[in-house]
């Protein structure tokens, strides 16, 4: 089993997908952009340094990108209260902790929206470190936020194991060779996950943490 588990936070640990998919649709509107929501959640999970090219283009980025992103900041702002802790994320972080494990999050979520989740979660004390969109110049699918996760706790890729729920998730694990465990709860398909390399699907964190005892994090079972 590996000793070292890295957990995605938006959409793996708190249920904000929809959220931030409404709030950047908002977000291209301010500048008379229409972008059909499906196609926004299709690339979440992908920072917001990544995002607008992917959606609408170098060009974009390039004359309002770093306005886009505050006015997404703006937007996801006005609903971050109706964001909840996924079903079984916070027992989970604590089973894996009460068994040994070195637990810490990869996020590239803004700082005050990473500290918000940490304690709506109530796991500040619990894990051993987190990132931040700013630790990194490049987030996911660019590796960078898990290279940094790992180095909050002095391991090594061979050593680890990656809880994501989207196929950027599972495009940054594998290029250093890091394994990922999905969960449903990012809207993406099981042929989507296991297509992308995931070693196993489960609906919600309380369904690793049910199975927890066999290894899903290392064996990984499709479920």
């Amino acid at each position: 089993m590996a000793q070292i588990v890295i957990l995605d936070v938006d959409g793996t640990l708190v249920d904000n997908i929809y959220q931030h998919s409404l709030a950047w649709y908002r977000a291209f509107r301010r500048y008379d952009i229409v972008v059909p929501v499906v196609r926004i959640h299709r690339h979440l999970g992908m920072g917001g340094d990544q995002i607008v090219t992917a959606l609408v283009g170098e060009e974009v980025e390039e004359a309002v990108g770093a306005e886009l992103r505050e006015a997404w900041v703006d937007e996801f702002d006005l609903m971050i209260d109706e964001v909840r802790p996924l079903p079984g994320a916070s027992d989970l972080i604590k089973a894996l902790k009460d068994r040994g494990r070195e637990v810490v999050l990869a996020s590239s979520a803004q700082p005050q929206h990473t500290d918000r989740f940490l304690d709506l979660l109530g796991v500040r004390e619990v894990v051993d470190g987190w990132t931040t969109s700013e630790d990194v110049e490049r987030t996911k699918p660019e590796p960078d936020l898990i290279e940094v996760a790992l180095e909050r706790v002095g391991g090594k890729a061979g050593d680890a194991v990656m809880v994501g729920d989207t196929t950027w998730d599972i495009e940054a694990a594998s290029k250093l060779g890091v394994p990922v465990v999905a969960v449903r709860t990012g809207g993406f398909g099981d042929d989507e996950l296991l297509g992308a390399g995931a070693s196993a699907v489960y609906d919600t964190p309380a369904a690793v943490l049910a199975e927890l005892d066999d290894g899903p994090l290392a064996a990984g079972r499709r479920n």
